[in-house]
């Protein structure tokens, strides 16, 4: 045979692998997808965002009511209170997503790797011909969607309240602060399945990954300049994209690359983790 014929066939070979692989991949996210449909977790979860994202503009248009109502105030009284522009309902939501919503994914997230470890279903589905990249990854795809489908119908169920109570809030400014917050969460969802990986035990992993993420975000406070480039500055930033806009472009556009590159690598460590594990041998 040639030496044209032998690359040929090589690199048929080396297609057909690849697709192979692929179209197992796209099977194991479909196996993540169905498994949270059962679980309900794709009804749940996005109703809490929805729930939260509606709460803030819904509050704070309110709150004088509320105050009146529940306050015991005596008859009469009168409360009067500057009303925020819709942009600071919106970056109030996005506190609410920082503490409740991260903690409700992390939750959610916390047995991915490590429960399948525990029960020994990981072991299973590794002597099939799939790689432990292509295990980790699908479960990443499969709470990426999760994530962002929730974050996406929260945040543009807070948009629409607030410009109907509130004041109007242009679509570009919100989803500027949407992708840019959805980056950070991916982030949080990353950092929490490596945790997964490492840690047997799925409540040692949400309690680093929350303590992780509340440290990184304490930090950034403390230290705004020094540490402005880093994946905990994000939130922030987000919030800067829809009140008005990002002041420092130069430490957001390195805060977005350190993101990046920090999530391929810790869904590298995962799967290297998993691979060395006595579990999955």
């Amino acid at each position: 045979m040639s030496s044209t014929a032998l690359r040929q066939k090589s690199s048929t070979e080396g297609k057909a692998s690849i697709s192979s692989s692929f179209s197992r991949y796209i099977v194991m996210v479909e196996k993540e997808l169905l498994e949270l449909v059962r679980s309900f977790k794709l009804l749940w979860v996005p109703l809490v965002f929805i729930l939260l994202g509606i709460m803030q503009p819904v509050t704070t248009y309110y709150m004088p009511v509320i105050l009146m109502q529940t306050g015991g105030l005596p008859e009469g009284t009168v409360i009067e209170m500057p009303m925020p522009l819709g942009a600071e309902v919106l970056a109030q939501t996005l506190q609410q997503f920082s503490t409740i919503g991260i903690l409700v994914l992390v939750l959610v997230c916390m047995g991915t790797v490590s429960s399948e470890r525990n029960s020994g279903a990981a072991s299973l589905i590794l002597v099939k011909p799939i790689s432990v990249l292509a295990f980790i990854g699908s479960k990443w795809t499969a709470m990426l969607i999760l994530t962002w489908g929730s974050l996406s119908t929260g945040y543009l169920a807070s948009w629409y309240y607030t410009g109907l109570l509130i004041g109007t809030v242009p679509f570009a400014k919100m989803a500027s602060s949407l992708l840019v917050y959805g980056l950070w969460l991916t982030f949080v969802i990353t950092v929490t399945i490596l945790f997964s990986s490492l840690l047997r035990s799925p409540a040692a992993a949400a309690f680093c990954a929350i303590g992780g993420t509340l440290a990184l975000s304490l930090l950034i406070s403390l230290f705004p300049k020094a540490l402005g480039w880093s994946p905990g500055a994000l939130s922030g930033f987000a919030s800067q994209a829809v009140v008005s806009e990002i002041t420092n472009s130069g430490r957001f556009g390195l805060a977005i690359v350190v993101t990046v590159i920090s999530i391929a690598v810790f869904v590298l460590i995962s799967s290297a983790v998993l691979k060395r594990s006595s579990t999955v041998d």
